[in-house]
């Protein structure tokens, strides 16, 4: 192996600061300087961990531990595709009764997994909820996480239902509804598109409205993170020539789908 002189080693460092820019930044966000003067030395090149340090730092790069910090929004886009979350939110009918309703949304599918309606919900009624899930999704249960707020109704009983699944559960600090970003998106999405334009009747009126924006929702509604396609809908086949569209109204007309005759 070539032992370079102290300027060579400091050229060639300065000639790898872009490559271990991007491999620190991307790829291998948690080597420290001593093991990036071992990986450069299995290449033949000797440098100093000083030197190492001084190039990194010079790229706005700080020591390993410092780089290797994950975001809890880093944390939810790298795990995604396994993560699900869950809320209540409230409606108020036309007599003022309040109805809790529980929901689950998937993070990377954006779709809505589950809904369930209730007048008086407590831990015990959430937990056979979460039971439900459970026997819906069945052997094909896809998710490693579900996180949810520190409502009482989250019960221990609810969190043992999701472990006993393999699910780790992660309650999201207090007063905090950032940290349930999606869950809390889905709440304002459903209220602007269908609940605040409709008058509410009772218990079994809600869940029919949520019966049919749900399926809109899932297999029709478009949706920028998805490049303004459904959850569960397919690709659209281009038109080759000119054709009719057909208007379907749902809800009385609240809400329209439209699509090719």
């Amino acid at each position: 192996m070539d032992i370079l002189a102290p300027d060579a080693r400091a050229t060639a460092a300065r000639a790898l600061a872009p490559r271990a820019d991007r491999a620190t930044r991307h790829g291998e966000p948690a080597l420290g300087y001593k093991r990036i003067v071992g990986e450069l030395k299995g290449l033949g090149i000797s440098v100093s961990a000083t030197s190492v340090r001084k190039v990194l730092l010079e790229a706005g790069l700080q020591p390993a531990p410092q780089r290797t910090h994950s975001s809890w929004r880093t944390f939810l886009r790298a795990q995604a595709a396994s993560t699900l979350a869950c809320d209540f939110l409230t409606v108020e009918t036309i007599s003022l009764q309040r109805i809790y309703v529980l929901f689950f949304t998937s993070l990377a599918t954006r779709r809505i997994e589950y809904v369930a309606c209730s007048s008086n919900p407590d831990g015990r009624s959430a937990t056979q909820q979460a039971r439900n899930l459970a026997m819906q999704f069945a052997d094909e249960q896809p998710f490693r996480f579900l996180i949810h707020d520190r409502d009482t109704k989250f019960s221990r009983a609810f969190d043992e239902v999701f472990r006993a699944e393999g699910i780790k559960v992660i309650r999201t600090p207090v007063q905090a509804p950032n940290a349930n970003a999606f869950a809390e998106r889905w709440v304002r999405t459903v209220r602007a598109d269908c609940l605040d334009r409709i008058l509410i009747l009772g218990r079994r009126h809600l869940e029919h409205v949520l019966r049919v924006y749900r399926r809109h929702y899932n297999e029709h509604r478009p949706h920028r993170a998805l490049q303004l396609l459904p959850p569960n809908g397919p690709n659209p086949t281009p038109l080759t020539a000119p054709a009719d569209l057909r208007r379907r109204d749902l809800l009385g007309g609240l809400i329209h789908e439209y699509e090719a005759a």
